[in-house]
């Protein structure tokens, strides 16, 4: 494996809490998946796989209130009565609180895996200079986002030995937060959470594997 880090920063982000079942509301800081989705952003294959270390917070944690609107039921690609599918956004909207956070910034460190029996004539020197190439350039497959699509994601990465201005200096117990998912069944996957702590601005994130990640 081999580190790299990422400053991510946005005027908006939201971390949907699961146990909110109606109204948005987010988790403190940026949660280990949304920061595993921000590296797939700028490059994902199936030879390699990402691997959140630690996560630190460079802005205090800030909020807002907003109301969105949302669609109020759950497309489906089964057609309806009259053939169609999907929804009719225009018929199916609702106006629903949220509470957001703004104006966030983060350095998210994170290990690249290299599979090798995916890709069995590669080496992981291959995987290392594509994703350096698009980071540096600022390339993505797909616009990253913090939490919600509507609230994009700017990034640079960050070199090994560079000089960066320190997290802040906050302190708290954050409670159990979503880990990500376990993909293992893929008919049925599986939320993971962990007990996650901020340490002068910085949140440590368990292996995946660990026994701190309940499944």
């Amino acid at each position: 494996m081999k580190r790299y880090c990422l400053e991510v920063w946005g005027d908006y982000a939201c971390f949907t809490r699961p146990e909110m079942k109606v109204e948005r509301v987010s988790y403190d800081v940026i949660t280990p998946s949304a920061a595993r989705a921000i590296f797939d952003a700028i490059l994902w294959k199936p030879a390699i796989r990402w691997h959140v270390r630690r996560i630190e917070v460079l802005r205090p944690v800030r909020w807002m209130t907003l109301k969105r609107n949302e669609v109020a039921s759950i497309a489906s690609d089964r057609a309806g009565a009259e053939g169609y599918r999907g929804l009719f956004i225009e018929d199916d909207h609702v106006q629903r609180s949220a509470l957001l956070l703004r104006d966030v910034a983060y350095r998210l460190h994170a290990d690249l895996e290299f599979r090798h029996d995916k890709d069995p004539n590669a080496a992981a020197v291959k995987y290392h200079q594509m994703f350096e190439r698009r980071a540096d350039k600022g390339q993505c497959v797909n616009q990253p986002y913090l939490g919600c699509r509507e609230f994009p994601a700017y990034f640079r990465r960050v070199a090994t030995n560079s000089t960066e201005p320190p997290p802040i200096t906050d302190s708290d117990e954050l409670g159990f937060m979503l880990f990500d998912m376990d993909f293992s069944d893929r008919a049925n996957p599986k939320p993971m959470f962990f007990r996650a702590a901020l340490r002068n601005g910085v949140v440590d994130v368990p292996a995946h594997d660990s026994e701190e990640v309940r499944r």
